[in-house]
């Protein structure tokens, strides 16, 4: 039988947390607004993996005032101290540090904050106006409070780990800035502290995020499958196109006409990626409750500017959408090829660790339905 772990210290000050002994290795944080669940627990466990057992993982939980706008969950984000310490502890946290809002605020609202920058200004905060200020100054704060050697945030707030991350390099904060790939269920929804609000046909709805998001990785990898096939032909793959055409052999024929589609022009890889996607949430936009969208974009990782048809590397696929009264927010990675044909081309998620102030690669597949129609891993970094 497995013995249980031992308790984690449960920490409410910032006095309390400078008096214990951090030992001999390296201090790892997670940060988080509590209501925690697997997601969570995935960083809590990718920490305690970067410390080894001689360090110390700490887990931060603290609803932060400043990064919620008026109107939004605030007074109803879930508060569930003692199931989170559990959790915690069962993941490998030796430390739960919860303090109050006057504590992390002894003065209030604080009149200096970080500004986001531009980063800060495009999809979430563009929906949500100085809402990565308030993510940043919190952030810087509970950096210095805790005093890590590295710190782990969730890969499905891709604009928040950028974000933090830029912040990091920028102000030169001696802090190890670590993606963890996003935790789906499994039928595809992304982990989230805001899926309880979620009726069952809001449920069934909100699949529509992931399955959009699939729907894009998989039609570039088709598309990219087709250019392979166009480069290694022996012969050109019109003329057996039109060859088989003429003998009758339809299929054979729809197949050699779609290879010598995917050969010809410039590669299509973001506007069939965005294509593909907005066909999903276009049907999910019909279903009963219905999908609102609030932004669907395919977004340079280092900026968060959208990228043009021509674009070539790594980009990030970004949903952000409403069902009922709950946002979801979610995305995915995608590598498109420098040329046609491109043996090491990827329309796949990456799955390399990020380190220092990289950002690492998102998580892997799940399957979903590719239309739905019949069926914030939170803020500071942490599954929402």
């Amino acid at each position: 039988m497995t013995p249980a772990p031992p308790p984690a210290h449960l920490l409410h000050t910032a006095a309390a947390l400078r008096d214990l002994p951090r030992g001999t290795g390296r201090r790892a944080v997670v940060m988080t607004m509590g209501a925690l669940h697997e997601g969570h627990a995935t960083l809590v466990r990718a920490a305690r993996e970067r410390v080894g057992a001689q360090g110390q993982v700490v887990v931060t939980v603290f609803v932060n005032p400043l990064q919620f706008g008026a109107g939004e969950d605030l007074d109803r984000y879930p508060r569930t101290l003692d199931a989170d310490v559990a959790l915690a502890a069962e993941a490998g946290a030796d430390v739960v540090f919860a303090p109050s809002v006057d504590e992390v605020y002894p003065g209030g609202e604080p009149q200096i904050r970080i500004a986001a920058g531009p980063m800060g200004t495009l999809l979430e905060g563009a929906s949500r106006p100085g809402h990565f200020d308030g993510v940043l100054t919190v952030v810087a704060k509970l950096l210095h409070l805790t005093a890590p050697d590295v710190a782990l945030y969730g890969e499905k707030d891709a604009q928040q780990l950028a974000v933090i991350t830029r912040m990091a390099a920028d102000l030169n904060f001696p802090v190890e800035i670590v993606g963890v790939p996003t935790v789906r269920e499994d039928e595809g929804l992304a982990l989230s502290s805001r899926n309880r609000y979620l009726s069952a046909p809001e449920r069934r709805t909100a699949l529509a995020l992931s399955a959009a998001l699939f729907a894009a990785r998989d039609r570039l990898a088709a598309e990219e499958a087709l250019r392979a096939r166009a480069a290694s032909a022996g012969h050109p793959v019109q003329d057996r196109a039109a060859a088989l055409a003429a003998l009758g052999e339809d299929r054979a024929a729809a197949d050699a006409h779609a290879v010598a589609y995917a050969a010809a022009g410039p590669p299509h890889g973001p506007s069939v990626a965005r294509a593909a996607a907005g066909a999903v949430l276009t049907d999910a936009a019909s279903l009963d409750p219905p999908l609102e969208l609030d932004y669907l974009a395919l977004v340079d990782p280092s900026d968060f500017t959208e990228v043009p048809d021509g674009y070539e590397g790594e980009a990030v696929l970004a949903i952000a959408a409403r069902v009922g009264t709950t946002r979801l927010i979610d995305n995915i990675r995608l590598v498109f090829a420098p040329t046609a044909g491109s043996s090491d081309a990827r329309c796949a998620p990456h799955h390399a660790a990020a380190t220092g102030a990289a950002v690492s690669a998102d998580a892997p597949a799940a399957t979903v339905p590719a239309h739905p129609t019949t069926t914030p891993q939170g803020p500071l970094g942490a599954p929402r």
